[in-house]
């Protein structure tokens, strides 16, 4: 096993904040200064399965240098063990979400490659806490982590950003595995509310949304030469400099965009063409499957064009059937009919630089006239949070915390995910009707405004790391 990789967090000030937030801005400043009195000589630890690609990433690689930036000293590990816990792993998200996933089992040998597998890890990290430290654990691969951290006096707060809002025997099935090493933590984070486990005290399980950074890369504001000129150096559209597009980096310091995406398509995207997308990890519940159905048996008489983008699947460790899922979007593409395939675009994007993907994101989803999150099943939906943000009009399912970012027919259009129709008509109506996707980007811009930034995420980390406080050496 290769040793955990240390991330090394920058420090961003709180008061870059000050503008957006207005009257709310003294809740985070009060909070950030009682957290930083209250874990003066001690250290706030999260321990993740990746630096990239995901979710969790994005919401730790955003929202920490923040926390550092308040004086608290805030360290991330990401886990690296073998190939089959990570099979194992993933297994386990899909069934945290209902869902089948590759079908294996979780009996006493899944139960020995998981502990064993962590054993190591345990090992490593007991040598580093502290007495007072508390210790955020992220999703079901870290959750074997909880005893070592406990026995090395540390508070722990497992967080789960996955679920289901009622759950079905394979969720059960999930939770029960996962049960003997979650019951131990001091404390429970999720997502929604719908999402807790049942049998955990209520009195120490809190809810908590994920959030986005509006002054990051993949949010900041781009203006259209520069959008239309990243499109294009990345091999999916025209028009561009003629030349590398540059950005500033989350340090400070200038990047330019210098690796083309891997895409598949039979010309380049139209300077003017519709563009409806979706942009996320190659995921089987991220249907990207119905999404390429439902354009060809239902938007075939538009001229619209769709793009299904994501991660480079090598880059996203934690994930196994990312490549297997992206290698039968292109199988499907091949086998589309000539009029549905000259319109549709598939990019597989270069993660090696990752504030050179979050630059290519945020174009993409400038560029895009409609986003969609065609998900079957998600835990929040970052993506829809980041779209709403640059006020595109935005086609979500109706699941998990989709449903508590995008209200129906106000900031955005909610649809059941395996009604094709519906999902079709969502699309036509926020492409025929600018005016109205207009009103329902703004207010979705809004509603992030108010909900989903971090800097309102901070303040309730600030509240829940000073809860979980341990007695100092």
């Amino acid at each position: 096993m290769a040793r955990p990789k240390f991330v090394q967090i920058p420090s961003e000030p709180l008061s870059r904040f000050e503008p957006l937030l207005g009257d709310d801005y003294g809740r985070v400043l009060a909070a950030a200064e009682h957290a930083r009195e209250e874990f003066a000589g001690r250290a706030v630890w999260h321990f993740s399965s990746t630096m990239r690609g995901g979710g969790v990433a994005e919401m730790l690689r955003a929202q920490l240098p923040y926390v550092r930036g308040a004086g608290i000293d805030t360290r991330w590990v990401v886990l690296r063990e073998p190939a089959a816990f990570f099979e194992l792993t993933k297994r386990l998200h899909n069934n945290l979400h209902g869902a089948p996933g590759d079908g294996g089992p979780l009996g006493p040998a899944e139960r020995q490659l998981y502990s064993g597998s962590l054993a190591e890890s345990s090992r490593h990290f007991a040598r580093l806490l502290r007495r007072g430290d508390v210790v955020f654990l992220h999703d079901p691969q870290t959750a074997g982590l909880v005893g070592a951290a406990k026995a090395a006096g540390t508070e722990v707060i497992w967080r789960c950003h996955i679920g289901c809002d009622e759950p079905n025997q394979l969720a059960l099935a999930a939770q029960r595995f996962l049960e003997p090493w979650v019951a131990e933590a001091d404390f429970w984070v999720f997502s929604r509310d719908a999402y807790a486990w049942e049998g955990l005290d209520p009195e120490r399980v809190w809810t908590m949304a994920p959030s986005i950074d509006p002054f990051a890369a993949k949010n900041e504001e781009l203006p259209p030469d520069a959008v239309k000129a990243i499109v294009a150096a990345i091999g999916l559209g025209v028009d561009g400099l003629g030349r590398a597009p540059g950005f500033v980096r989350a340090d400070g310091t200038p990047g330019r965009i210098e690796r083309a995406a891997e895409v598949l398509h039979e010309s380049l995207l139209p300077p003017n063409a519709t563009l409806v997308a979706q942009i996320s990890r190659w995921d089987r519940l991220k249907d990207h499957r119905g999404l390429l159905e439902c354009f060809e048996r239902h938007l075939a008489d538009t001229d619209l064009h769709l793009l299904l983008a994501g991660p480079a699947s090598a880059a996203v460790a934690d994930d196994p059937e990312g490549g297997g899922v992206w290698a039968e979007l292109c199988i499907t593409w091949h086998q589309l009919p000539d009029a549905a395939r000259r319109r549709v675009h598939l990019a597989s994007l270069p993660m090696e630089d990752l504030d050179e993907n979050a630059v290519i994101v945020n174009a993409l989803q400038r560029r895009a006239d409609v986003v969609v999150q065609k998900s079957l099943a998600e835990g929040f939906g970052l993506t829809v949070a980041e779209a709403m943000w640059k006020r595109r009009p935005v086609v979500g399912a109706r699941v998990g915390g989709i449903q508590d970012q995008i209200v129906d027919g106000e900031s955005g259009w909610l649809v059941a995910p395996r009604d094709l129709e519906a999902v079709a008509a969502a699309i036509r109506a926020a492409t025929s009707n600018p005016a109205e996707a207009r009103r329902r980007g703004e207010r979705g811009r809004q509603r992030v405004r108010e909900r989903f930034l971090d800097s309102i995420r901070l303040a309730e980390y600030a509240e829940l790391v000073s809860a979980a406080r341990a007695p100092a050496r």
